[in-house]
């Protein structure tokens, strides 16, 4: 397979949708192109004919069990056309060689694989509980949810007699939410409805099923606007450290809520060498919906975070959203 076969252009780093112009014949150019190909093929493999260009991209994960050159390598001969690298998880060490790996494993099967680096963007967690012990929730209990910041991952919460108190990451968690919002935690499968804003930093809210509360559970809160900045500190870093660095194809941004939420990360790729990198952002939210025509202006593409999303907007809403944004 050719590099053009996979529907990328030479020279743009196997990325689609790039096309390099060249120069009239005896004109200089006064544009330097600098290729980030994830290979280096030969010119007969690039230039020969296509047989059945590819259509659709099949973007797979590289993970533990599949980032061995091996692995790699057989992911491309089934069709794999971008590896993505999920950066809510490892360190910069195990994604460099994986992502070694992955350009011997081009080298090895003569393959064009753009790569697709995955923040870890913002997320509310439910903090830490007294001695690890899940605490054991019933629909229709009191709950004292408290809003700890960063210091989730040191607060313990607790159930005892006389209440039951868990904290959450989200800081501004009581300036956001309103009586009757919904509190999801642990993809939706615990619920609670706020009855009541106890002060800046403290709500009380019923739990409406039965279910055992974990440690560092993810949390939704559907219909509100959070307040937290589109890249953390450590998506910055990880941008800077890895995707610009190791010129990487594309960068999927998590929960972009707004066109300047788009622009921030441009801004960020811009002055760190990483003007090249497209951005795909992640529809992950209803704030995300409803901005969908201002996010759409600053982005290179869009992904439907069906995960999340689904816990925002109603089920049978899904479908509808989904062909609102494509």
């Amino acid at each position: 397979a050719s590099a053009q076969s996979l529907g990328f252009e030479e020279g743009d780093g196997g990325r689609p949708g790039k096309t390099a112009m060249a120069p009239e014949d005896g004109v200089e150019s006064d544009i330097e192109y600098e290729a980030h190909l994830t290979s280096k093929l030969p010119a007969p493999v690039v230039l020969e004919p296509s047989v059945a260009p590819r259509g659709t991209r099949i973007i797979c994960t590289l993970g533990p069990s599949s980032r061995s050159v091996d692995e790699c390598a057989g992911l491309l001969e089934a069709g794999m056309s971008v590896a993505r690298f999920n950066f809510s998880h490892g360190s910069y060490e195990y994604h460099s060689e994986t992502l070694a790996n992955l350009r011997a494993a081009c080298e090895r099967t003569g393959k064009v694989c753009a790569v697709l680096q995955d923040t870890k963007g913002p997320e509310i967690r439910t903090a830490m509980l007294r001695g690890g012990e899940k605490i054991q929730l019933e629909a229709g209990q009191s709950v004292i949810v408290e809003a700890v910041g960063a210091a989730y991952t040191s607060f313990e919460g607790y159930k005892t007699p006389e209440e039951t108190r868990i904290g959450l990451s989200y800081e501004k968690l009581c300036q956001s939410v309103r009586m009757g919002s919904t509190i999801l935690i642990a993809d939706g499968t615990i619920s609670l409805r706020v009855e009541e804003i106890v002060s800046a930093t403290e709500l009380r809210a019923t739990c409406l099923v039965n279910k055992k509360l974990g440690e560092r559970k993810n949390c939704n809160l559907p219909g509100i606007k959070v307040d937290i900045p589109v890249l953390t500190e450590k998506d910055i870093n990880d941008l800077v450290e890895f995707g610009c660095k190791r010129k990487v194809d594309f960068v999927a941004a998590s929960f972009v809520q707004s066109g300047d939420d788009v622009r921030f990360i441009r801004r960020v790729l811009d002055e760190n060498g990483g003007s090249d990198v497209q951005i795909i952002s992640k529809i992950e939210n209803e704030e995300g919906v409803q901005n969908i025509d201002e996010i759409l202006k600053y982005s290179d593409g869009i992904m439907v975070a069906r995960g999340d999303l689904g816990m925002e907007i109603p089920m049978e809403k899904m479908f509808q959203v989904q062909k609102m944004i494509i």
